[in-house]
């Protein structure tokens, strides 16, 4: 424990002291003493091991970590007495622990004054002052503040303001509302549940629906348990989320069954009220926010297509399985055409077709011809061959350029990597949508399905197992 006259620096945690800067402090070295070396080591919260090893002769503690009564009087070189530890740090303002007294001091101080006190006072005071856990509550104590929390808590029912909802709970920031129903933002979110929240509030659900329809009666609905905004979370969580409806019902205190009658109710309400929206933009605000790559390649695309497949149950019936299989997935799904703006915005969804159909006889039946003008240009992949279809509304189709020789030419191949890096918008669009976990089922898309399926044991097939019974 010898103080340091070599270069010397501090190893405690969060101590930058130094003999070159602080020439004025002094630096000791670990004892060599096995026992009281642990508790230097212990009470600089430090460990022996990788990061630190105590040297002798590189290793020292400086003065600013021992009280003044460890040095020893006398002295012309400040040596530390025998057995002392550093007890000041930053972690406790360098300020020396306070040594508790034994049992047998605090007990003897006790009973002398017991003894030597005669007023009773004075003695409560000194059992309070070494035991004060052990006294008891003055009398009525717990009964005034029993009724104190009941007085809160009729405030807090007086106050007539609703119970707070999970939505607040769950969305309480940006990236919450992000991540759960995949809004940009809050404001966003804000101004879409206030278009739709005055029509939301005359919701009935579909076992209802179902039972009036085939009944003929229109007995309203029973009083919903949750909040309206709760139940488009549960939607949202169920939907873009992909969460199972047994946690969800976990979350929400509810039953799996009311779980999957919200999510139907809403999937179906949602359908109806953004389906009649038009989507489709003109064709000056096309060209007023089309990116530069498409004004220097591409200046008349008005839209691209491209078609997408939803993976779909293997029906039981052989005809379904003909009509629904596709070659292109190996497997049955349902088919339906995209339209993306080259900004990125979603101007056309087609109904789903069965997956046998092709992308031609998919655009000519869709309804999008009729929403082009003369002189719109169309990009789509090489197997879109509708250029006759564009030629009827005075179109134009952009494609890839086939291969006809060995090799493309040098205008070819730009020509195929422009169109590539501008087709990628629509594949991205279609990833998005596909994010979403939407089963066939749930999302009650069965309109489309009896559009493009004439067959009436396709529509027997989807009419029984779309809804469970009723509950």
């Amino acid at each position: 424990m010898a103080e340091s006259k070599s270069r010397s620096f501090c190893c405690v945690p969060g101590c930058s002291s130094s003999n070159q800067k602080q020439p004025y402090l002094s630096f000791h070295s670990f004892p060599m003493d096995p026992n009281l070396k642990p508790k230097w080591i212990q009470a600089i919260r430090r460990e022996e091991g990788h990061s630190f090893n105590v040297k002798t002769g590189s290793t020292y503690v400086c003065s600013r970590h021992f009280a003044p009564d460890d040095y020893s009087s006398g002295c012309v070189v400040r040596r530390l007495k025998s057995g002392v530890v550093p007890t000041l740090f930053p972690w406790n303002n360098f300020t020396a622990p306070l040594r508790r007294e034994s049992v047998y001091d605090r007990t003897f101080k006790r009973q002398s004054v017991q003894l030597c006190c005669e007023d009773s006072d004075m003695v409560a005071k000194a059992v309070r002052m070494d035991h004060d856990y052990v006294t008891h509550p003055p009398a009525g104590a717990l009964d005034e503040a029993l009724d104190y929390i009941h007085d809160l808590e009729a405030k807090l029912q007086n106050t007539g303001l609703p119970p707070p909802t999970l939505f607040s709970r769950y969305c309480s920031s940006d990236d919450q509302i992000r991540f759960y129903t995949k809004f940009t933002s809050e404001s966003v979110f804000t101004i879409f549940w206030e278009l739709i929240a005055p029509s939301a509030l005359r919701l009935v659900y579909w076992t209802k629906a179902q039972r009036a329809g085939e009944e003929g009666c229109e007995d309203p609905s029973p009083p919903r348990i949750m909040p309206l905004i709760d139940e488009f979370l549960m939607y949202s969580m169920r939907v873009a989320v992909g969460m199972k409806e047994q946690l969800i019902g976990d979350m929400f205190n509810v039953s799996i069954a009311r779980v999957s009658r919200v999510t139907i109710t809403w999937a179906n309400y949602l359908f109806m009220m953004l389906s009649s929206l038009p989507i489709w933009i003109s064709r000056e605000k096309v060209k007023s926010t089309m990116p530069l790559k498409f004004q220097r390649y591409c200046p008349n695309v008005r839209v691209i297509l491209d078609c997408t497949e939803i993976a779909l149950e293997t029906a039981s019936s052989l005809t379904l399985q003909s009509e629904t299989f596709s070659s292109y997935k190996n497997r049955t799904t349902l088919k339906g055409l995209i339209g993306v703006a080259p900004n990125g915005l979603v101007t056309f969804i087609s109904p789903l077709y069965t997956g046998c159909i092709s992308d031609k006889e998919t655009t000519r039946i869709s309804g999008v011809l009729p929403l082009l003008e003369p002189g719109d240009d169309v990009m789509a992949d090489k197997e879109f061959l509708i250029q006759d279809l564009l030629a009827d509304v005075e179109s134009k189709l952009i494609i890839p350029p086939f291969k006809r020789s060995a090799q493309f030419s040098k205008e070819e191949m730009e020509q195929t990597q422009a169109i590539a890096r501008l087709r990628i918008i629509v594949e991205r669009v279609i990833g998005r949508i596909k994010s979403f976990h939407i089963d066939i089922r749930t999302a009650r898309l069965t309109t489309c399905f009896y559009e493009a399926t004439p067959s009436a044991m396709c529509s027997d097939w989807l009419a029984g197992p779309v809804y469970p019974e009723p509950l």
